[in-house]
């Protein structure tokens, strides 16, 4: 008998999701957290649901009402010490998001070799992993929005508009536009750095997140979008959970 599962991304910006039948992702598509009319609209009784989530408890909340008004229960995922061959190197392995080791999940099933696991949302993640399956560690930065945020409220003149990259900027705008942008490849960058340097050979790249497609046009490197990759993580927890 064929199981339906509804498979949920709860950022802290957007929820995505994901509908598997037949083992093939179906329906697909992400809401506001003001609306959730889309999601509701794929809830359906005796569906399966798997949620990674690192929004609001209140969020938390909300999304728990609406899947049992329809009779779903869900599980709730959290980042564990190891998945199979993937070992957890965080000093606290329940500390570390639930999206970055979903992400880390994905990662592992699609390369034996060392990768390099960015996502960029509301905050950037640069997650490492070493070609023997352990998670060596990663940094968070803020993502474009917050980087802007935090440039107009602390500093006086820096305008609220929205600029474009330029190389050298000569505008306000364009300046901080062009600054975060170079501030996040940079950061990129540098981390695939470490990683070639530790893994002795230079790691693949996974691109993710909202933001995502900002960075990609700018990045000086070759790397993979993927932009379901927590959806990805998630779908292998699910369907392996079923086989045990």
């Amino acid at each position: 008998m064929n199981t339906r599962r509804l498979l949920i991304d709860a950022g802290n910006t957007r929820l995505k999701w994901v509908v598997v039948e037949d083992e093939q992702w179906r329906a697909q598509g992400h809401c506001e957290y003001a609306d959730w009319s889309g999601l509701n609209a794929e809830l359906r009784v005796a569906t399966v649901c798997h949620i990674a989530s690192v929004t609001h408890a209140e969020r938390e909340q909300a999304l728990a009402a609406l899947l049992d008004a329809a009779q779903i229960k869900p599980t709730w995922l959290r980042a564990e010490a190891a998945y199979g061959d993937l070992i957890n190197m965080y000093q606290d392995p329940a500390q570390l998001g639930v999206d970055r080791w979903m992400g880390l999940i994905a990662a592992r099933r699609r390369t034996r070799e060392p990768v390099l696991v960015v996502s960029v949302g509301t905050a950037m993640t640069v997650d490492a992993l070493s070609a023997d399956g352990r998670f060596l560690g990663g940094i968070i930065v803020p993502g474009v929005a917050l980087m802007r945020q935090a440039l107009q409220q602390g500093t006086a003149r820096v305008p609220d508009a929205s600029g474009i990259w330029q190389a050298f900027p000569r505008n306000t705008a364009d300046a901080v536009e062009s600054g975060i942008t170079a501030a996040l490849c940079g950061a990129i960058l540098q981390q695939r750095a470490r990683l070639a340097e530790s893994a002795q050979r230079m790691p693949q790249c996974l691109l993710t997140g909202g933001d995502a497609g900002r960075l990609l046009p700018h990045l000086t490197v070759t790397v993979e979008p993927v932009p379901a990759l927590v959806l990805e993580g998630i779908d292998c927890v699910a369907r392996e959970g079923l086989s045990r």
